[in-house]
């Protein structure tokens, strides 16, 4: 698959003009990693060993989890390396795995937090029949669906990219591959590589954002037809964790594309940084919004940390 392999590595880039202080940055990097980790691991443990979180919402949120630490684990090992050894030099074969898996995780964290919103309107419109609707197996079906739209989709532009010459200068501009990065060394025709992933943004990003926008208009319209003021706020208070997963996600993405699309004269750094929290913040926002908003999820830690005091 790889035509690239005897060609000239690629070089990583850290923060240009603060090498000197890459060491300590490390430090930072290293503590958001270790708090990733932690936060998304303990998620899919509680979820996993508490039998009251088997329900289809909390399915939904371990799938979110499982995607956040995919992204962290893909993208921290070489940050931490340029940081911490100055290790730059990336293989053709191995920048493109990284970015295929980047990519697809970022189509994957769409889906779900859609898949989620498609759950939250389930639950609040028909709740009688929310577990006969929303059945293990359809959940399956579904989670397995939402990782295979993010895994299949990216394919194409990796492909295209792994076949281009590569005859520019080796330099990227992130700690980690990135198609759009990367496409700007191919020495070929780039018109497929700078046309599809338009045409991605639009079927899974903005189609799921919009569908999302839409499930949360029906909620509140099924929301305003309760007549108890305060059933209408328990309903909405289930949604309000994933609303705010959902803002996470969303306004860094926005972010990163403004300053990708219209920021020519913001300093390099601004963009390095933008990327750093697109792809750190939501992984490390996820469980804390949770942990923090959802009574099931507390419950669980305070009886998980309980039995172990006992």
């Amino acid at each position: 698959m790889w035509c690239n392999i005897s060609a000239a590595p690629f070089l990583l880039t850290g923060f240009p003009g603060l090498e000197i202080f890459h060491p300590w940055i490390s430090i930072s990097f290293f503590v958001i990693y270790v708090s990733i980790l932690f936060g998304n691991g303990t998620l899919l443990f509680l979820i996993s060993e508490d039998y009251t979180l088997h329900e289809p919402m909390y399915y939904f949120l371990a799938i979110l989890a499982a995607t956040d630490l995919g992204m962290t684990l893909t993208t921290m090992p070489t940050v931490l390396g340029v940081l911490w050894l100055d290790h730059r030099e990336i293989s053709h074969e191995a920048c493109f795995f990284q970015a295929y898996l980047i990519h697809s995780l970022s189509v994957m964290e769409s889906g779900i937090l859609l898949v989620m919103a498609y759950d939250r309107f389930i639950a609040i419109s028909n709740p009688l029949r929310y577990s006969s609707i929303l059945t293990n197996a359809k959940v399956v079906k579904i989670g397995v669906g939402v990782v295979m739209r993010g895994f299949i989709l990216i394919v194409p532009i990796i492909i295209t990219l792994s076949r281009f010459p590569y005859c520019k200068s080796p330099i990227l501009s992130h700690t980690f591959c990135l198609h759009q990065d990367v496409i700007k060394l191919a020495c070929a025709d780039i018109t497929f590589n700078r046309l599809y992933p338009i045409a991605l943004v639009s079927l899974t990003g903005f189609l799921d954002s919009a569908l999302i926008f839409i499930s949360y208009i029906l909620i509140l319209k099924t929301v305003m037809g309760i007549a108890s003021g305060k059933e209408q706020a328990k309903a909405l208070n289930t949604c309000v964790s994933h609303i705010s997963c959902v803002l996470v996600f969303y306004v860094t993405v926005t972010g990163l594309t403004f300053i990708h699309r219209f920021g020519k004269y913001v300093p390099h750094v601004v963009h390095v940084i933008m990327s750093y929290v697109y792809f750190l913040f939501p992984p490390f926002m996820n469980p804390i919004i949770y942990s923090v908003k959802t009574k099931k999820i507390q419950k669980s830690i305070y009886h998980f940390l309980s039995f172990h005091k006992i």
